[in-house]
């Protein structure tokens, strides 16, 4: 690290570089630039009793994941389900129909939201703030498809329950106060073809998970889904469904951010449901 400390383009670019991006995507922002950053708070949701603890504790600045305040602008992230799904093998075409209502959803509804509420504060404490949401995302959705491809390539046939308990190994899981849940499926049923589906602003619900189902992939991963959305695809009997839980899973796309921050000498603060910790030199995730 500089002895002048990191800067919020440092704080950002780090996450970059950790998925080979060379821009931040429409759900991630600077939205208070600064420099000098030597001791930052970090959580995946951010408001502005946040913001003020962050001034109490003496940070040089705050990073949120989830953003703030910008729905209006993020349909285009979400986009990324088609490449998601074109990766594993299904048509562009079906991939676009499988968004399409979804994506008026979040156009519609963003115009609802203050945009300005969060960040206006920290405007007004002078403090810088960010937010990093789908870089560590996909830094997790790598992580998490890794493991699942590497228990696969040791037995073709593992089954669902097998490979939660692979994913379960991870201390962000182990941590996490929900477990990993088959939501669709028999714990011993093969889990045949997977499809690891994250890093796109949030999970596609039914018509995504359907969409798999109906192109070849046996069993799909969420983080989260609605409980309308999981009744639907209960209620057509195909496919298998396996939910890691939010928190936990954004942790561990996280986890490797910080591990680069502390790395160059930055003090990391964490909070807001941030779980485990990553050792970058044997690059594995420990416990807290």
């Amino acid at each position: 690290m500089s002895p002048h400390g990191l800067t919020t383009e440092d704080l950002a670019t780090i996450a970059l570089d950790l998925v080979g991006w060379s821009e931040l995507p429409l759900d991630s922002a600077i939205y208070v630039p600064g420099q000098g950053i030597r001791r930052v708070l970090v959580g995946i949701d951010i408001g502005t009793a946040e913001l003020l603890l962050a001034r109490q504790l003496g940070c040089d600045a705050v990073v949120a994941h989830h953003p703030v305040g910008m729905r209006h602008r993020m349909a285009p992230v979400y986009r990324r389900h088609v490449e998601l799904m074109m990766a594993h093998g299904i048509p562009r075409e079906a991939a676009e129909a499988a968004i399409r209502e979804r994506i008026e959803e979040l156009e519609t509804a963003g115009h609802a939201d203050n945009y300005d509420h969060v960040v206006s504060v920290a405007r007004l404490l002078n403090i810088p703030f960010l937010n990093l949401h789908a870089p560590c995302d996909e830094a997790g959705r790598r992580i998490l498809q890794g493991i699942i491809n590497e228990t696969l390539a040791r037995n073709p046939r593992v089954s669902l329950r097998e490979i939660a308990e692979a994913l379960g190994q991870l201390s962000e899981f182990q941590e996490a106060e929900t477990s990993i849940r088959i939501a669709l499926g028999e714990p011993d049923a093969p889990a045949g073809k997977v499809a690891m589906v994250h890093g796109a602003l949030t999970n596609g619900g039914y018509a995504v998970a359907r969409t798999y189902f109906d192109h070849g992939i046996d069993t799909v991963v969420y983080i989260h889904i609605a409980p309308g959305e999981l009744a639907r695809l209960r209620r057509e009997g195909r496919g298998q469904l396996l939910i890691t839980g939010h928190i936990a899973s954004d942790s561990v796309g996280i986890n490797p951010w910080i591990a680069e921050l502390e790395a160059r000498g930055v003090e990391v603060i964490r909070i807001s449901g941030i779980l485990g910790r990553f050792d970058p030199a044997n690059r594995r995730f420990l416990k807290s």
